[in-house]
């Protein structure tokens, strides 16, 4: 038995984990669910779930550990927290988030954050935007701020438009 990965993000669901984790495997290349696991009877007076339903899924996106955890419903998902998919080209940008937000409330989105159908945030972000607000405060930069702000999915051209006023 191999050694895991030292860190591994769960995620809690009420009763998704199994829909969620098939759902993000479908999204990124080099993924795939590696474990299944299931309630017993051991138990069951606290978690109340009915034994051989799924505990947890563990998968791998892009070779990055998850565990899906189907937990209840005490716990919800927030801001707070988010995965971030970074991105060379628009192309990238497009296809994940009209993959993530498919289904999901698009009221959820902002400066290139989204939530996805099951609550989970994201941010897709394309390279050029940690460049641009990395460089010396000025003009430009805030234009960058600004461009951003105003965008729900991140539009390259429109930062570069902005940058270059």
């Amino acid at each position: 038995m191999g050694l895991s990965p030292r860190f591994t993000t769960c995620l809690w669901f009420d009763s998704q984990a199994e829909d969620a984790a098939a759902f993000y495997i479908s999204i990124f290349q080099n993924s795939k669910i590696v474990n299944t696991s299931r309630y017993g009877e051991a138990g069951q007076e606290i978690h109340g779930k009915t034994p051989g339903s799924v505990l947890t899924v563990e998968f791998e996106l892009d070779g990055f550990r998850f565990i899906a955890l189907n937990g209840g419903p005490h716990f919800q998902f927030s801001e707070a927290v988010s995965l971030v998919v970074n991105c060379e080209t628009q192309a990238e940008v497009d296809y994940y988030w009209e993959k993530l937000t498919a289904d999901a409330n698009p009221n959820a989105q902002q400066c290139g954050w989204l939530k996805d159908r099951f609550g989970v945030s994201w941010q897709v972000v394309p390279e050029v935007v940690t460049a641009l607000l990395a460089l010396p405060p000025s003009p430009a930069q805030e234009r960058v701020m600004n461009a951003i702000f105003d965008m729900k999915k991140i539009d390259i051209a429109a930062l570069e438009a902005a940058y270059a006023g």
